[in-house]
């Protein structure tokens, strides 16, 4: 006789579930709200050049500083804990930025909310993760991620909606409107828990059990447990993922590679083209930008049944395609915004296909204890970098402006095919504690 099968224990979605997928969404929404202001900012006053560059500098240098102190931190206060600190940095940096009509005043406030947009984003990562069901774990990251392309459009509407007012109406709908949206999630996060895999790995035992309860209940919760268990003991069956995982040399290698691509090449073209070339276009171009990010990231609903590796090489395979057709072209569609539209259109698509593959990707493969850590150094390097291109790049003409975007993409395309070739399968089911490497291969 056969051997009976076991049926594989039945995970529910939740209320819990609900609300942390809404929080972390609109947590990304108003980290790349506000990450966007400062290139909606440059027209708030008049400025030199040197200054402008400053000012879309801005966005990146103090993420990385809010990413900088976030990511340790999350790891040994706790993610919720750590959500109470940036939302109140939000609240208090929208709120003067209502009142800021000085150069220097934007500077500060908006220094005070990218700071805790940084810290946001980086524990949504590690949380996200940690938190949602096992089999919903790949699709739920990526559509929180999708969060931020609504947040640029968002931007991008209240900008186009008040640019006929004055300045300061302008800038006071922009962070009126984030205020709103900052009060509903903290609403929500006042009814989410604590990462249990996080509490777990600090030994905080008894506070583990006492969030099961509150918001799980322990069947549903050893549920969980055990069909996140059932896809490990199937990955160490599989032939595929027999593979040992990957080096700490090498997931950095990648993973900064990767993001330095996402950020700096998707920056270029978004945030510092449109100021820098094409004034009157730039409420526009991130608009456009962000908007077919959004449509296209509903592509996420099926992450789990995808190759993250194939996922992440079409991303990036394709950008680099688009941009060398956009660099080539550089005489035509000057002429023709027709032809410009379009060709922003089809880099946009390929371009969210690689940034919420690589953002999914770079926060799961690090162990519990210092996935915040790890992540956080991941997005500091490769942010940083991509401060760097914006000087470097503020006197180009606009074909050498392209050709330098090409270069980016390249070096992100390098980063997809190491891993395409040495990575392993993080997709298509696969647990955490596999693509963590925090169980054996």
């Amino acid at each position: 006789m056969s051997k009976p099968v076991t049926p594989t224990p039945s995970e529910h979605w939740t209320r819990t579930d609900s609300l942390a997928f809404w929080s972390f969404g609109l947590g990304m929404l108003l980290e790349n709200y506000v990450f966007s202001m400062s290139s909606i900012a440059t027209g708030w006053v008049s400025m030199p050049k040197s200054l402008q560059s400053l000012l879309l500098a801005w966005s990146p240098i103090w993420l990385i500083i809010g990413i900088a102190v976030a990511g340790p931190l999350s790891d040994r206060m706790g993610r919720k804990n750590t959500f109470y600190l940036t939302m109140s940095l939000y609240g208090v940096g929208a709120i003067g930025l209502v009142f800021s009509n000085t150069y220097a005043s934007i500077l500060i406030f908006l220094a005070l909310m990218l700071f805790a947009a940084g810290g946001e984003m980086n524990t949504i990562m590690a949380a996200s993760h940690e938190v949602m069901p096992h089999k919903h774990r790949s699709k739920t990251m990526f559509m929180e991620l999708n969060f931020i392309n609504l947040g640029g459009v968002l931007l991008a509407v209240v900008s186009l909606f008040s640019v006929s007012n004055s300045v300061g109406f302008q800038r006071g709908m922009v962070a009126v409107a984030f205020l709103v949206v900052l009060a509903i999630l903290f609403i929500m996060r006042k009814n989410t828990p604590e990462s249990i895999r996080w509490l777990e790995q600090r030994g905080l035992t008894a506070q583990a059990q006492a969030e099961i309860a509150k918001y799980y209940g322990e069947t549903e919760y050893q549920a969980r447990q055990q069909a996140a268990q059932l896809a490990t003991e199937a990955a160490e069956r599989s032939q595929q993922t027999r593979k040992r995982n990957p080096s700490t040399v090498l997931k950095l290698f990648v993973t900064i590679t990767i993001s330095f691509a996402g950020s700096a090449g998707f920056g270029l073209m978004t945030y510092v083209l449109g100021p820098s070339y094409f004034k009157s276009l730039n409420a526009w171009i991130i608009l456009v930008a962000t908007g077919v990010g959004f449509v296209s990231g509903f592509l996420g609903l099926l992450a789990d049944r995808w190759s993250r590796k194939d996922l992440l090489l079409i991303g990036y395979g394709g950008t680099f395609i688009m941009t060398l057709i956009i660099y080539l072209t550089v005489s035509g569609w000057t002429k023709d915004l027709a032809l410009f539209w379009v060709l922003l259109v089809a880099l946009n698509l390929f371009v969210n296909i690689g940034y919420l593959t690589e953002d999914t990707l770079k926060a799961e493969i690090w162990p519990t204890k210092v996935r915040g850590t790890l992540t956080a150094i991941v997005r500091f390097v490769s942010i940083g970098m991509y401060v760097v291109t914006i000087y470097m790049t503020q006197h180009y003409s606009l074909s050498q402006y392209m050709l330098f975007n090409l270069v980016v993409w390249a070096i992100g395309l390098a980063g997809a095919l190491v891993w395409y070739w040495g990575g392993i399968e993080t997709g298509r089911g696969t647990s955490l504690d596999t693509a963590s490497g925090e169980v054996s291969q």
